[in-house]
């Protein structure tokens, strides 16, 4: 059988409101344990009770993924800012084989 290959490139990943969407998910999971908790003993008596504990989880799960997404977010925003400014500063002058800075673009 032979290898697989793309035909054609991959697309750019999307970049949306990926803080918001898991601080709401998590919130949902949170509201809906909380809806079900009164409703604890009929889920017992009718091996429903992993509902409860699901919600329970997905809402600590929820807690994990901000942490994340917010680290990850502020991190890109750092590397952002960063060749933001290694664009105007630092920026490598043409035909001179320097960064600006005094070393050399090339290995040795």
């Amino acid at each position: 059988m032979a290898k697989w290959t793309p035909k054609h490139e991959a697309p750019e990943p999307l970049e949306g409101p990926v803080v918001a969407t898991i601080t709401g998910g998590t919130i949902l999971w949170f509201v809906l344990f909380l809806v079900q908790l009164p409703f604890y003993g009929w889920f017992d008596d009718h091996g429903y009770a992993w509902w409860v504990w699901t919600c329970l989880a997905g809402a600590g799960l929820g807690l994990i993924g901000i942490w994340y997404v917010r680290g990850r977010d502020a991190a890109i925003k750092r590397a952002a800012a960063s060749a933001a400014e290694e664009g105007s500063a630092g920026a490598p002058v043409p035909g001179t084989g320097t960064d600006g800075k005094g070393s050399s673009d090339t290995p040795a």
